[in-house]
Order: structure tokens, then sequence, then C-alpha cells
């Protein structure tokens, strides 16, 4: 069985992210759904590699760049303990994402307060 993931990037005149949609029909999602960002990350097994696709639209805003990477980084110590069963190293990536978002938020209320 296979299952399609399906990413389409609309680009403005100067080739940045405009728009940004996403369907999973084998999922469950068949409609096409908005996004702001996406981070995509593929391992090449052959080069020992991470590849990845890093894009966001004008429309993100700091505040929701400094949400997404907490509960990205948040959802990948989950993702690592599931796969290494090592509960240590993600709780300390959690951890990590906790100190990120609190200082990722401070900078932010200084930058505004400026």
């Amino acid at each position: 069985m296979k299952s399609n993931i399906n990413i389409q990037v609309e680009l403005d005149e100067e080739k940045m992210p405009h728009t940004i949609e996403w369907n999973a029909p084998g999922g469950g999602v068949d409609e096409m759904q908005g996004a702001k960002a996406i981070l995509l990350g593929l391992w090449d097994g052959e080069e020992k590699s991470a590849l990845r696709i890093d894009l966001w639209t004008k429309k993100m805003m700091v505040d929701e760049m400094n949400d997404f990477f907490y509960q990205t980084i948040f959802g990948m110590a989950d993702t690592y303990a599931r796969a290494t069963k090592n509960a240590e190293l993600a709780a300390e990536m959690k951890n990590f994402a906790k100190d990120f978002l609190k200082k990722a938020s401070d900078a932010l209320a200084q930058q505004e307060g400026n």
C-alpha cells in the first residue's frame, strides 16, 4: 500500500512562498489545507545526511515562528523517545524547547518594547 502527502507552494514575484498548501488523502486529509510554514526533514541513509526543506510565508509572524519551533522541537523529543527509548535525552530536548520558547518570547517582547 502506498500513501501520498502532497505539498503545493505558490511563489510570489520575488520567488518567495506566497501560499503553502498540503493534503494527505490516505491519512484522512482529503482537502488541501493551508499552512504558513513547513519544516520537512528527510534522512538519506546512503549518504548518511539529513536533507531539509524549510519554507515560510511572509504572513508568518515572529511569535508564530517561536511557537512553531517550540512545538517542533518538543514533538521531535517525543519521536526521539519512541524511536530510541532514550527518555533522558528526550527530556533534555523538551527542557531545551521550553528554555528556547522563554528566551525567544523574552527577546520578542524586548524588541517590541523598543
